[in-house]
């Protein structure tokens, strides 16, 4: 079994520096090695702040995966280029571990699980990072020992804070839609809780505030509803216009109870009181909520490499969420149920 997993990561943008800085000073058994980046401020980057070597530092992938001093590769780039990225490291002898979403389509997911089928030698994880959040793993550790009964719905919010609105504006066209971009970390938690795979799938989209999300063929908020095939319910609420900063809330009802996770979305356990009355500040941005998560799941990965096992987070987590996304994306553009096979 390995002794030190040796990374190569790529793309250093807002979330690549939060993996890489992980992988380079706060994860046991990982050392940061290479980075690759068409950006040459994030090349710069890893080199000044991450120690990383001049003579490791790539702007061509292809090239960076051949590199013998790598085992595995961190992929944090754009979603468009996931899957192709997926299998040329996979080919070339690497671990990968991948930020959602694991494609763009269902077709380049295809190619992905081709490629991770081809290589069973080889670990392979998707960075579903909430299930590796404190709060979601002990939710789910008191689903698994009846906490609550049998769990038979999910409701699931996540909006974005107004703050930052206008960035998603300018990406609006290219988002895929405001479920592809918003719902498939709410979809995978669906699946994990409830233990089944929807089936059925009506979605309703609004645009009240900025038209421009309309004018783009986008919509600032999104509502789901879900039919999952052992009779359960799931919810989701997604948006980007929260006036008090990043909102994320899921609720998880069962026959004997429920658990609610972020009712609040606080930004610590400080409370104040002034002329504004008893006032709880919220966290701001996705990094610093899900901050340890993201941090936890590449120590996870990281962990099965060391230990010679398999991550339970598999590539057909990665399929079978993005399948759900684009029959909700169906459902949102042309209104009706649509099955999901």
């Amino acid at each position: 079994m390995m002794k030190e997993v040796r990374f190569g990561i790529a793309g250093l943008g807002r979330l690549g520096k939060v993996h890489a800085g992980n992988i380079a000073n706060r994860i046991p058994g990982a050392k940061l090695v290479a980075a690759c980046s068409i950006m040459p401020a994030e090349l710069e980057y890893a080199n000044n702040e991450l120690g990383v070597a001049a003579e490791k530092l790539y702007t061509d992938f292809r090239e960076m995966v051949k590199d013998p001093d790598i085992d595995a590769v961190a992929i944090v780039t754009t979603s468009t280029e996931h899957c192709w990225q997926i299998e040329a490291a996979l080919d070339a002898g690497k671990h990968v571990f991948c930020d959602k979403p694991l494609g763009v389509t269902l077709e380049e997911c295809m190619v992905a699980k081709a490629a991770v089928d081809r290589h069973p030698e080889l670990n392979f994880m998707l960075g579903f990072m909430r299930r590796f959040d404190p709060s979601y793993a002990y939710a789910k550790e008191k689903i698994d020992a009846g906490a609550i009964g049998t769990p038979y719905m999910v409701k699931a919010t996540g909006i974005d804070p107004e703050a930052t609105v206008q960035g998603t504006i300018r990406f609006a066209k290219t988002s895929g839609g405001i479920f592809i971009d918003m719902a498939v970390h709410d979809i995978d938690l669906m699946r994990w809780f409830l233990g089944s795979e929807a089936t059925e799938v009506y979605a309703l989209g609004a645009t009240f505030k900025h038209p421009e999300f309309r004018e783009a063929g986008d919509d600032e908020t999104g509502v789901a509803v879900y039919r999952f095939a052992n009779g359960g319910i799931g919810t989701i609420h997604v948006g980007r216009t929260a006036a008090h900063g990043y909102h994320i809330e899921t609720e998880i009802i069962g026959t004997e109870g429920s658990i609610r996770i972020s009712p609040v979305p606080e930004k610590n356990l400080a409370v104040l009181y002034n002329q504004n009355g008893v006032v709880t500040e919220c966290v701001d941005n996705f990094q610093t909520r899900f901050l340890d998560a993201y941090r936890r799941e590449v120590e996870y990965f990281v962990n099965c490499l060391l230990e010679g096992r398999k991550p339970e987070i598999t590539v057909d987590d990665g399929i079978l969420s993005t399948k759900i996304g684009f029959a909700t994306t169906k459902a949102w553009k042309e209104g009706g149920i649509v099955r999901i096979d």
